[in-house]
């Protein structure tokens, strides 16, 4: 359920149907080594700078552009309906190259790797022979299949270049890579043919990339949902500081009304005073207040996303997000035993940091076409290595009175317990994360559970 993303992030896909609630818990246990902490990474911050949420609609049965295209008319409904079919149709192509193509970097024995490789790229033609099959007669609806061909081409040929530049290579191989190339090598003279793209736009590298991002966000008009986010507590945390402050202030009044009855006149020694009891209202205000804030906000949602559809504008899900610093004993029991089955080696102090999600969709059903939403929550751990440790160390060996050595990198674990609640069934799942400052490691299911 828990995979890698991108170098230093890792992402949990699940699946929602109509009018279903689901609940994700996730609790950090992050080394003290590392030095993460509320000081050196707040909640706010995390949430902000380094967690993402998407919605997305999803079909197991994809309804293909060439069988709506058939009952196209100049009704603009009918128009919008193809559009989201052909924008669904090239949405899941992108996510299922974007996998099997980081699947595949991953095999290591060439045999295997080049077999997969081959696969892939036979089920890519295939896949942008079933799209170009059916171009619309309609010239309102050429412009959407024009950016939809456009983009997949060339994000399936950047794929494939990819995979050949970072696959292990092999003169035994050559007949199979040559394909390969031959198949990029077809993608480029098709776009060509077709005037795709200027040649103004082709030499220059952060033009074509530029036009290929806005493309991918056209193709995903109608099928990623729109996301308002909202902090809950604004209001309830300027209504606490005003009234700590407040409290505050009616002390010092009271004191600072007491030192004048002491004092009849203006002295050294009562400016002093003053000056010592606003300097003690500055010291403690701020502190006071964070202490009787976290003490309010503790277990409460800190954030609300709200889903829309982005054409329809109708209200799909409603997510509430908490994030927040705890202590090992406030983490459910249930939770305790699964990181108390850790080897003695592994109980390190530790800060522990618990996310949670709620999510309820509201549709009672979706759109033709689509069978379930497809949620995406993308954590990453930028944060985390920027506070590791730089440097490699050395490891000896002695060999027949020979010394050698290697380099070896400095990596960190995370212990992450996974907790997933739906209508039916909670599951619990306990990970090991390794990174180092540049990446993820690897990422271990070490427990599994299901209730």
């Amino acid at each position: 359920m828990l995979k890698q993303d991108e170098n230093l992030s890792f992402i949990i896909e699940p699946e929602l149907s109509p009018r279903s609630e689901q609940r994700i818990d996730m609790y950090f246990s992050i080394p003290n080594e590392m030095g993460i902490n509320p000081q050196t990474l707040t909640e706010e911050s995390y949430f902000n700078n380094h967690f993402k949420s998407y919605l997305a609609y999803n079909a197991n049965n994809i309804h293909l552009p060439l069988v709506r295209s058939r009952f196209v008319s100049k009704n603009k409904g009918e128009q919008q309906d193809y559009r989201q079919n052909l924008n669904l149709y090239c949405y899941q192509v992108r996510l299922a190259i974007d996998t099997d193509i980081k699947d595949t970097l991953k095999i290591e024995e060439v045999d295997e790797f080049y077999q997969r490789a081959i696969e892939l790229c036979e089920q890519s033609q295939s896949l942008l022979k079933k799209l170009r099959r059916y171009t619309p007669d309609d010239e309102k609806l050429i412009s959407f299949y024009t950016n939809a061909d456009n983009y997949l081409s060339w994000h399936i040929e950047q794929s494939f270049l990819k995979l050949l530049d970072e696959g292990p290579r092999s003169s035994d191989y050559a007949k199979e890579r040559n394909d390969l190339m031959n198949f990029c090598k077809a993608e480029q003279d098709y776009r060509h043919e077709l005037q795709y793209n200027s040649e103004s736009t082709l030499q220059d590298a952060n033009r074509i990339t530029n036009k290929m991002r806005l493309l991918q966000r056209l193709i995903e008009h109608g099928v990623v949902l729109n996301r308002n986010t909202r902090y809950l507590n604004s209001y309830l945390k300027r209504l606490v500081k005003g009234t700590v402050t407040a409290i505050i202030m009616a002390l010092v009044m009271v004191v600072v009304l007491n030192a004048r009855i002491s004092f009849t006149e203006v002295t050294a020694t009562l400016v002093i005073i003053l000056g010592a009891i606003y300097g003690m209202r500055e010291i403690f205000k701020e502190d006071i207040t964070r202490v009787i804030w976290r003490a309010i906000v503790k277990g409460r949602p800190k954030w609300r996303f709200q889903f829309r559809n982005s054409v329809t504008k109708d209200k799909i899900a409603t997510q509430y997000i908490w994030l927040e610093y705890t202590r090992f004993k406030h983490i459910p029991e249930d939770v305790r035993k699964i990181f108390s089955k850790r080897r003695q080696q592994n109980k390190q102090a530790a800060q522990w940091l618990h996310f949670a999600s709620e999510i309820r969709v509201n549709a009672k059903e979706f759109l033709p076409g689509y069978d379930s939403l497809q949620q995406t929550l993308q954590f990453s751990l930028a944060a985390f290595a920027r506070n590791l440790k730089k440097g490699e160390g050395k490891l000896y060996h002695l060999d027949s009175n020979k010394i050698s050595k290697q380099s070896v990198e400095r990596r960190y674990q995370l212990n992450v317990v996974l907790s997933y609640q739906n209508d039916e069934e909670i599951k619990y799942q306990r990970y090991k994360i390794t990174l180092n400052r540049s990446k993820i490691v690897s990422i271990e299911l070490i427990y599994s559970e299901m209730e």
